[in-house]
């Protein structure tokens, strides 16, 4: 059972080839198995998965017979979940347990998923390689020597694994795409506006997104399903009707417009990732796509402002984790200061504090105008880049990442050569776009993402042409040994 897709355990659940309590015993077994090679989890849930499947099983006997009724999925642990430790990966939430369910937890319990715990990631979700964690670093599972991205890392690792067949994610600059691409999985960063977060805790509030992961687009396109729409409780919920987004998968790809930017295919990508990008060009080419060259100028000035202004929310976001109210809280203070100083000392890893100390930098009286606002006006640039391109096609294709996984601690004693992981992925999150991430190869047995981007609000788009890729090719289908 564990090998089976988020859609082929829905039609088995229907079915009622296996019940969901069978099922939820499986993969609670093969966590505690195999887990401690890949540190994918922060908590494990059993007591309350079990107590879901058993409520979807009944649900199912008095003749319900939703998509996602009965399905196992996990959370990133950035996302409340009532009762239940919610840490960001952080010493500063170790002791934190939600007081209610963030509204993508609570849309999809509604909706009958079973949560079998809750993943690990970069601590507050600052990171490219899920080696922040207060927790250790989470190992890739097709070489357990190599990072399996971030900051979704924990998410990405326990799918890639076969631990469960779906995770969610967070996306900020590719938390979500990044990690998709160097596990061989299918990773969906929605809309800005298009999934609630409310109750996931903030990193950098205009770029934050929620979104799905799993081994295919069909399944994302379930899983989003169950996430998105307009929430009253998030003021930056857009209230905008929710396709069926399974029913647009079939579609033709006659006449699809693709782009492909030139500025994509500079010194700083793999020759083997950009060989595997234009293989999947020909793969859709096949299809009935139409396939043109586009440019986005702005691109080389993506990382720079990115990084002014996610550190510059991001100081703004944490500080409200002081040592008072909630969370870690050092021992004996001598006085407020020393509790402030302290707590926030020892409670942020050297990642999150070099992310406060870079947006406080930015945002102080001498230096906003000089930083911070010159980083708005390139996220607009970027924006409008993309508003121009998408005239003239209706996705834009390239590679996810320019590099395959690395391994663990290569990146470590230069934090920039990490930020240069997320080259590809960012532009995505400064325009608010949706972007996806899919499996197109391996290079020396590590898992290649392509990546499509589109128009607001067109993931289906996004998962139509993901879909009909991988009717056409199997990477998507390859597990790594041993899981």
């Amino acid at each position: 059972m564990h090998q089976m897709t988020l859609a082929e355990i829905a039609r088995g659940l229907a079915e009622k080839k296996f019940s969901s309590e069978e099922l939820t015993g499986t993969l609670l077994a093969r966590i505690a198995q195999l887990d401690p090679q890949v540190n994918s989890f922060i908590s494990v849930t059993e007591d309350l998965a079990i107590t879901q499947a058993q409520a979807a099983d009944a649900r199912r006997a008095a003749g319900e017979n939703g998509a996602l009724l009965g399905t196992p999925l996990a959370h990133k642990d950035l996302f409340c979940t009532q009762g239940i430790r919610t840490s960001c990966g952080s010493k500063m939430l170790d002791n934190f347990k939600a007081p209610y369910d963030a509204t993508v937890v609570a849309k999809l319990a509604a909706a009958g998923t079973v949560t079998l715990g809750k993943t690990n990631m970069d601590e507050f979700a600052m990171g490219s390689a899920n080696e922040s964690s207060h927790y250790g670093a989470v190992k890739n599972p097709w070489h357990l020597e190599h990072v399996p991205g971030g900051s979704s890392g924990g998410s990405a690792a326990a799918v890639a694994a076969r631990l469960l067949p779906a995770a969610t994610g967070t996306d900020t600059g590719g938390s979500i795409r990044q990690p998709a691409a160097l596990t061989n999985l299918t990773g969906l960063k929605p809309t800005y506006g298009r999934v609630s977060r409310w109750g996931m805790i903030a990193y950098a509030s205009s770029l934050d997104q929620a979104g799905p992961m799993a081994r295919t687009a069909e399944d994302c396109a379930l899983l989003l399903q169950g996430m998105a729409g307009f929430d009253a409780n998030d003021s930056t919920s857009i209230d905008e009707p929710v396709p069926d987004y399974s029913a647009s998968l079939n579609d033709s790809l006659q006449g699809l417009r693709i782009g492909v930017p030139k500025e994509y295919f500079g010194a700083g990508l793999d020759p083997r990732i950009a060989d595997l990008v234009m293989a999947s060009v020909e793969e859709l080419k096949k299809l009935g796509a139409v396939v043109k060259e586009v440019s986005l100028p702005n691109l080389q000035h993506a990382i720079p402002a990115y990084y002014v202004i996610a550190p510059a929310e991001a100081s703004s976001n944490l500080s409200r984790f002081d040592g008072v109210r909630f969370g870690y809280r050092c021992e004996d203070p001598k006085d407020l200061t020393d509790l402030y100083k302290r707590s926030r000392g020892e409670g942020f890893g050297p990642e999150v504090q070099r992310r406060i100390m870079v947006g406080a930098y930015a945002l102080s009286a001498g230096y906003y105008d000089a930083y911070y606002v010159q980083a708005q006006k390139i996220r607009r640039l970027i924006k409008n880049d993309f508003m121009n391109a998408f005239k003239d096609v209706d996705v834009i294709l390239g590679p996810t990442t320019p590099n395959p996984a690395w391994k663990i601690g290569a990146k470590n004693a230069d934090p920039i050569a990490e930020y240069l992981e997320d080259f590809y992925t960012i532009t995505a999150n400064l325009a608010g776009l949706p972007g996806l991430s899919m499996p197109a190869g391996f290079a020396d047995g590590l898992p290649v993402g392509v990546q499509l981007l589109a128009p607001y609000f067109e993931e289906g788009r996004l998962l139509n042409v993901a879909h009909q890729y991988q009717l056409v090719t199997d990477w998507h289908t390859r597990s790594p040994a041993g899981f």
